[in-house]
């Protein structure tokens, strides 16, 4: 393998263009040989990202196929949803290692994405040969892969979440609510009426109630965790913190179980997870987005409600990171045999 290997991040000017080379520049075994941005193409890096003054010293530049072939061994492609369609087949073909950060190949069964997205899928293919970028459940299928679908960030929220809930079958259900608070830069760089910062501040807004795209996500991991089918219905809401996600995913427990099984269970599946901390107790009981931001970590909680049954799992992860581009950034390393947190050994700031 080379000293290094070649990067090209496409659609670089976004907030997730922005975190993938906030790391990447950093990272000792990448060289960004490729910056894509159609709106911002020749100019500087530093205009779009400020924070990257003296780090980053390119210009954007427009994507070309070949150019990507040319200069890079693997693509981040931090495109909107129905983009990345146009290219992924394309550099398949070419034997680039892909990173895509939209939905186009998260989903196996290509009929979801007429109901979730309104489209029908091109390449159902692909979706067969993509590996979904979640290393906490697909660490050994993500060695040596050519195409990562990187997760969705209420989707990793919940996933983590109910990931032990199910596969130790600590309750019986196969329905979950799982209620999460989602930060404005969720919404990305283009502020759009219900992201822009005077409608957002102080707001407590829900949004897609019935029935969010990321659910398909959920159900999908879940069921093939739990080898039978489980919905699960997440409903976000916009709160006015800048990054940060806050799932709590309630279930009923039928059986007599007390924390301490549950907290057993939690550790023992995650056991080894290099960005899963386990949060119990102390000063903060519970996972707050606040102390995982700028970070790839994902801190796991619970609250047992043992009067009634009700089971409340919590994850706070940094929508930004473990939500997008720390996380595109894991499964890479492991794709192409590095240290899974090469790059990424970021501690959260504080405060934040």
């Amino acid at each position: 393998m080379k000293d290094k290997v070649r990067v090209a991040v496409v659609g670089g000017s976004g907030y997730t263009g922005g975190e993938l080379l906030r790391i990447l520049s950093t990272h000792p075994k990448v060289e960004i040989t490729m910056i894509t941005s159609r709106e911002y193409a020749g100019k500087p890096v530093s205009l779009v990202h400020p924070n990257l003054r003296g780090i980053i010293s390119q210009n954007f530049t427009t994507f070309s196929l070949d150019k990507v072939s040319e200069k890079s061994d693997a693509v981040f492609l931090a495109l909107p949803h129905g983009v990345s369609l146009n290219y992924v087949p394309k550099l398949f073909e070419m034997g680039l290692t892909i990173i895509d950060l939209s939905a186009d190949f998260r989903l196996k069964n290509p009929e979801l994405y007429k109901i979730w997205y309104g489209y029908e899928h091109p390449y159902p293919d692909l979706l067969d040969k993509a590996v979904y970028g979640l290393p906490e459940l697909h660490y050994e299928e993500l060695k040596n892969t050519k195409l990562v679908a990187s997760p969705g960030c209420n989707a990793t929220a919940t996933i983590l979440a109910l990931a032990p809930v199910v596969a130790y079958n600590i309750t019986d259900n196969k329905k979950f609510i799982s209620d999460v608070k989602v930060s404005s830069s969720e919404g990305g760089a283009k502020p759009s009426e219900g992201s822009h910062h005077p409608e957002r501040q102080n707001a407590i807004r829900p949004y897609d109630a019935d029935g969010h795209r990321h659910s398909a996500e959920a159900e999908q991991e879940l069921s093939r965790l739990a080898k039978t089918n489980i919905s699960v219905s997440i409903v976000p809401h916009a709160v006015s913190s800048v990054r940060g996600v806050l799932a709590s995913a309630h279930s009923w427990v039928s059986t007599d179980i007390n924390e301490i099984e549950i907290w057993k269970k939690i550790a023992e599946f995650y056991r080894g997870r290099k960005f899963i901390r386990i949060v119990r107790g102390n000063i903060h009981p519970y996972p707050d987005p606040k102390y995982v931001i700028g970070s790839n970590f994902a801190d796991i909680g619970f609250a047992y409600e043992r009067r009634i049954g009700r089971l409340t799992t919590f994850s706070a992860i940094d929508n930004l990171m473990k939500g997008a581009a720390g996380q595109a950034v894991q499964a890479f390393n492991i794709s192409m045999g590095f240290e899974e947190d090469e790059g990424l050994r970021i501690p959260p700031m504080r405060p934040g």
